[in-house]
């Protein structure tokens, strides 16, 4: 039994060394980062399903014109199944199920992450959407970044847990805030800060 496991053990190191030769030939400059490092930036994303991305995606982005043709050849898009004003379910398309799982790992992780733009994403949409599809919501979110990262050349940019009240104007916060205190049951009134 143990000659079994170092024997794959040798397997598994031998392939992992074929990984890594293939990878660093797309190194461009000395020092820069190679593709699965530059998709290790992306929150929820590891070195190994950096590789698996690659190994299903591939480098190349010319294939996929936009990033939508991407998410949805990965099928990581939610379906729109609406007629005369009714939903029906949004069922997501048959797609690379290799994909699919480690994009589902990835938004795991990073939902769980803190102070990131992802776990903001997916704290905003599982009390309305449910768990299951704020995760392929965040997955397809991650699929966007990684074309972005692998057709432009770039890291990630974090765009920051409060990137959605950063869009808010300053009038559109202070009428929520009194919204919610209305309906909490409050009376309120406003006077300006003298500073």
């Amino acid at each position: 039994m143990l000659d079994r496991i170092d024997a794959c053990t040798a397997q598994i190191e031998a392939v992992t060394g074929q990984i890594e030769a293939q990878l660093g030939e797309h190194r461009s400059a000395e020092g820069s980062l190679g593709p699965v490092e530059r998709l290790a930036t992306i929150p929820g994303a590891s070195a190994v399903l950096a590789q698996v991305i690659i190994a299903e995606v591939g480098l190349d982005m010319a294939r996929f014109p936009t990033p939508g043709h991407l998410a949805s050849w990965a099928g990581m898009c939610p379906g729109n199944n609406e007629s005369a004003g009714r939903r029906g379910p949004g069922r997501t398309r048959h797609g690379d199920v290799h994909l699919r799982a480690a994009l589902g790992q990835a938004a795991i992780t990073a939902a769980r992450a803190k102070n990131t733009y992802l776990s903001a994403r997916y704290r905003r949409l599982v009390g309305h959407t449910g768990r299951k599809r704020a995760v392929v919501a965040v997955g397809h979110k991650i699929l966007i970044a990684v074309w972005h990262v692998l057709h432009d050349g770039v890291v990630y940019q974090e765009l920051g847990a409060d990137y959605y009240d950063r869009r808010l104007s300053n009038a559109r916060k202070k009428r929520r805030a009194v919204n919610d205190l209305h309906r909490l049951g409050y009376q309120v009134t406003l006077w300006p800060q003298n500073a």
